[in-house]
């Protein structure tokens, strides 16, 4: 008699033997990760029959072993395990640490909703402005739902070129590009997601234009991918409104159909691909606020297999057509695929095969290995850059690279922004003092340009690191991040978190607030992180020589953006500086210390 455990297996391996096939593998193949070519996409598996809401509660993932996927990959050294990837990552990116700010764009077809982040997925929760602004600008989204958004989108004053030639005027040196956000839409010549941006909307190749003006510019730049959410994130958009007129009636993903499509603008295009498939059944992926708590989708595993080879496959696209300079994936597991809060739904290692396969394809065509790859919360390790969102550390970070990243306003547009560019100084230099790099999104409107007030910010942005620039770049963290005044709890007092609006421009700081970084002439830069008064008194007390914490004497102060000589002394009690009768700025100065 076969056992309930063994009969799982035995399902599990008839599905992924013919989900393989249909990829056209061989499962006799005795190296299959020494493959070069790509794969053709192949179709959805067949689905079982679809159960009540809540009728099933998903496998934990301690009981499901981690599935080793069999997708080619580039040949090279990096083989799909963390152990080969450390081993054989030659180290920290130099790069990163000496371009150290950069722009996030976290643009794509959701700007049209002009209701902030995650409105392909809030326009079908009643309750939300989403859902509200969707209604009124759209229609109601049993009638016209997201992928109707997708058709209409059209950034037509989208520059790629001019966009990047700001950021760099602004000071930035890297970029963080999106390819794909939760709403399943690639903004590239997708060979394996038909719903992209060459198909319909703009028609253009977005990725392949900011890969040119990048290049262009001297800039780095990396390709961001969130569509590991895709598959619990979309489940709103399979119910239908509880209330009112259009009560029960089904949202336009639970009731479209590739052959609905026939005679209609999206002729072809399988809804499937877009927003997943109805997976309501496993309780409360439909009803959690956020995400899922872990669980594997046991009853759909063949559709889970297809599900992560494709999101694989299409990182790898990207990878083989752009080469960028780093890859990011979105989460807040330990990586994709773990069975474990965003990762919920499968346990496999598709990062481990996509991350061997980026670095061996790096060395091919590089000759070196100088990329990175970005899972956020994954445990330090070679090979991978990690960030931390719309927050920072409370102490200096030097364990593994790290980016700090937040938005200005929201991850996607909105109107009601407040554009203030010494809050994005001061939230920089929380990041950079605490030996992290930054990257800030630019909201871009949903005609592809930006708000006034935005280019405003960037010049000034660009001004102040034009001159304060040199405590930046290449920077590291000193043995103490900062001074000031402290909070109720004896805390140095710093910026709020999250992404910047009004609470940001309108925090102060006061004259004893500074963060420190230093430069790689090896000089101490301190900044205040209010300026100064012209002919002022400063005393910066770390930097004394009570304090214990410099090698040597200082023998020289100067102030940035100033050609005149300070009178300063080093006591006991603090560095003591005399302000010119001029400041550079009325915001956040900088004084370098030697």
């Amino acid at each position: 008699m076969i056992s309930t455990s063994n009969l799982f297996r035995i399902r599990r391996s008839l599905a992924l033997r013919g989900l393989l096939l249909a990829f056209g593998f061989s499962i006799g193949a005795a190296h299959p990760a020494q493959a070069q070519q790509m794969p053709q996409p192949a179709p959805i598996p067949d689905m079982p029959a679809t159960q009540p809401p809540d009728s099933l509660t998903m496998m934990d993932p301690a009981n499901f072993p981690e599935v080793k996927m069999d997708f080619p990959i580039a040949p090279g050294p990096f083989e799909p395990t963390w152990d080969s990837i450390a081993k054989n990552y030659p180290g920290e990116p130099a790069w990163l640490r000496e371009a150290k700010f950069g722009i996030w764009v976290h643009f794509g077809p959701q700007s049209a909703g002009q209701s902030g982040d995650w409105y392909a997925r809030k326009i079908y929760q009643p309750g939300t402005p989403a859902y509200d602004n969707h209604i009124r600008d759209f229609g109601h989204p049993s009638e016209s739902g997201y992928k109707d958004v997708l058709h209409t989108w059209n950034p037509a004053k989208l520059d790629p070129a001019k966009l990047v030639a700001l950021y760099h005027d602004a000071g930035a040196r890297f970029l963080i590009v999106q390819g794909v956000h939760h709403d399943n839409f690639d903004n590239w010549n997708s060979t394996y997601q038909p719903w992209n941006s060459v198909n319909m909307g703009p028609k253009r190749d977005l990725i392949s234009e900011w890969s040119k003006a990048a290049h262009a510019a001297g800039m780095r730049y990396g390709v961001a991918f969130h569509h590991e959410y895709t598959w619990w994130w979309y489940q709103p958009a399979f119910g239908s409104d509880t209330t009112g007129p259009k009560a029960g009636v089904p949202y336009d993903a639970a009731s479209a159909t590739l052959a609905d499509g026939k005679g209609k603008w999206w002729e072809g295009y399988d809804p499937r691909l877009l927003y997943g498939i109805n997976l309501r059944a496993y309780r409360d992926v439909a009803n959690a606020k956020f995400r899922p708590e872990q669980g594997i989708f046991q009853e759909h595993l063949a559709y889970a297999h297809w599900y992560a080879t494709r999101w694989a496959l299409r990182i790898m696209d990207v990878i083989n057509k752009y080469d960028p300079d780093f890859i990011y994936t979105d989460g807040d597991s330990t990586g994709p695929f773990t069975g474990e809060k965003t990762g919920t739904g499968y346990k496999c290692d598709a990062m481990q095969r996509v991350m061997a396969d980026y670095y061996n394809r790096t060395l091919a065509t590089r000759g070196k290995v100088d990329t990175f790859s970005i899972v956020k919360f994954h445990p330090r390790a070679n090979g991978i850059v990690n960030t931390v969102e719309s927050r920072f550390p409370k102490t200096i970070k030097t364990d593994q690279p790290w980016i700090g990243e937040n938005a200005l306003g929201d991850w996607f547009y909105r109107p009601d922004f407040v554009y203030s560019a010494q809050a994005l100084i001061r939230y920089m230099l929380e990041v950079v003092s605490r030996d992290g790099s930054y990257a800030v999104n630019i909201p871009i409107r949903p005609d592809g340009s930006l708000d006034p007030e935005c280019v405003k910010l960037l010049a000034e942005v660009g001004a102040w690191m034009k001159i304060n620039g040199e405590g930046i770049y290449g920077s590291k963290a000193w043995v103490k991040l900062g001074e000031g005044v402290a909070d109720a709890d004896g805390n140095l007092r710093v910026m709020p978190y999250g992404a910047l609006r009004q609470a940001h421009a309108d925090f102060l700081f006061g004259p004893t607030d500074f963060r420190f970084t230093v430069g790689k002439d090896g000089s101490v830069y301190a900044f205040a992180l209010a300026a100064p008064q012209p002919g002022a008194h400063v005393k910066i007390v770390s930097l004394g020589t009570g304090a214990g914490l410099l090698a040597a004497p200082i023998h020289s102060v100067a102030l940035l953006g100033s050609s005149k000589k300070l009178v300063w002394k080093q006591h006991p009690e603090g560095l003591e500086i005399v302000c010119p009768a001029r400041m550079p700025s009325e915001s956040v100065v900088a004084f370098k210390v030697r």
